[in-house]
């Protein structure tokens, strides 16, 4: 746990890079458009339980497993943000299904170290362009929906972007009191 804390506070933090295709406001709202490379995200995931009953659970696992619980022993530093992908009903509550992911940080993309928990997973993700829609505070299901309902309006029905889930996404290590960043992050399908 101490590494875990270390780490987040203290190890070296990366923000995953990518390219702004667009910056644009509409109705006095203001998203971007970006292009996000492929790379290696562990990833956890759970269903059954509702996104408040095992954020904190997954989240934590993950920074354990960045913090130095791998085989290898390495604390990795954090690549921000840690990714959630939410499954959201037809009334915009999301599922009992959510995937919990964070990039691993760039000198460890070629060889990401073991995990021990077996639950996480080193997964590939390929590159990806997304409406990414940012606001402050601490976020929780409630204010990921609003703000993901905000973006829905915003971007009007005929946008191209996958409606069956989407990101919620921390910028910010667990501790941080103020000043925060998260965004949704809507998935632009492909032409």
């Amino acid at each position: 746990m101490f590494g875990m804390i270390k780490n987040s506070l203290f190890g070296n933090s990366e923000e995953t890079q990518y390219k702004v295709l667009s910056s644009e406001t509409k109705d006095g709202v203001s998203f971007e458009v970006r292009r996000y490379d492929p790379a290696k995200y562990a990833t956890i995931s759970s269903e059954g339980r509702t996104y408040e009953q095992v954020i904190g659970e997954l989240v934590r696992k993950l920074l354990k497993y960045i913090g130095g619980s791998n085989e290898q022993e390495e604390a990795m530093g954090t690549a921000f943000p840690i990714i959630i992908t939410v499954f959201p009903r037809n009334d915009g509550v999301f599922s009992r299904r959510l995937v919990v992911g964070i990039r691993i940080p760039s000198i460890y993309q070629q060889s990401p170290p073991t995990p021990i928990d077996s639950a996480i997973r080193i997964e590939e993700r390929p590159g990806m362009t997304v409406y990414a829609l940012q606001f402050g505070g601490f976020a929780g299901e409630s204010e990921y929906r609003a703000e993901a309902l905000r973006l829905t309006r915003t971007l009007g029905e005929t946008a191209p972007f996958q409606r069956k889930q989407y990101f919620c996404c921390s910028f910010d290590p667990p501790l941080k009191p103020y000043g925060r960043r998260n965004e949704v992050w809507f998935l632009q399908e492909e032409p």
